[in-house]
């Protein structure tokens, strides 16, 4: 007679992963090589961030592995990294895994600021992305340390514009958008502006493209180290 305890104990659940990239051919190679490991399953892919952002929510895997660029579906060449900020916000519990054709620091960057657990080169080995996948799986930080040295410099760096050009600058923005820039440079998704203020996230949009105009800098990341100097020269009293 068996009793319980003489069961053997139950298999762990397979490593949910989902795919992120606009080639079909790289998420099929992805797809392949992952399916290919008995404790990982690919929960789900997509070809576009919209796609993605829909899917990953519902399908809720340990691991999203991400293209940074997704500029065939008109979203903007770091596409990748925003829906990692923003699938970071939704489901802080998972890990994003980027994936590059391009050793970029500027990519790297924004990668970092947005949340993101790796950043790997498309031209990794197979067993190493499968490897890869396992350790951010498993809580490790795959961020190469020289690389993070040198954006933790740039962080801890002057800004490169000279510092009587900030003040006419800033001259411009409302209270209000003076608010959200303050907001962005704690890192904070336009969801999770929009949440704090009370507004819609589609006016958040809105506001964040205003206040990059008038700052005159093209990305959210420029935008938050200027605010971070700002509330180190206007101190505690701001």
């Amino acid at each position: 007679m068996h009793t319980d305890s003489a069961r053997s104990p139950a298999p762990a659940a397979p490593l949910r992963v989902f795919i992120l990239d606009d080639h079909e051919v790289v998420r099929r190679g992805v797809r392949d090589l992952l399916e290919a490991e008995p404790d990982i399953t690919v929960a789900g892919e997509a070809a576009t961030a919209q796609e993605a952002l829909a899917r990953v929510p519902a399908v809720r895997p340990r691991v999203a592995v991400l293209d940074v660029r997704l500029g065939d579906d008109g979203s903007g060449d770091r596409a990748g990294v925003e829906v990692c900020r923003e699938l970071r916000a939704r489901l802080p519990e998972l890990a994003c895994l980027m994936l590059t054709s391009f050793d970029d620091d500027e990519a790297l960057f924004d990668a970092i600021m947005a949340g993101a657990a790796g950043y790997v080169l498309k031209r990794i080995d197979g067993s190493d992305l499968v490897d890869a996948v396992r350790k951010v799986a498993g809580g490790q930080s795959l961020l190469d340390p020289r690389a993070t040295a040198r954006v933790m410099a740039r962080l801890r760096a002057p800004l490169p514009v000279p510092e009587p050009a900030v003040s006419p600058e800033l001259e411009r923005l409302s209270p209000r958008e003076l608010e959200i820039l303050d907001l962005i440079g704690e890192g904070l998704t336009n969801r999770q502006i929009a949440e704090r203020l009370f507004l819609a996230e589609k006016t958040i949009k809105n506001r964040v493209s205003s206040i990059l105009a008038k700052l005159g800098v093209d990305r959210r990341v420029q935008a938050a180290l200027l605010a971070g100097r700002l509330r180190e020269r206007q101190g505690p009293s701001r």
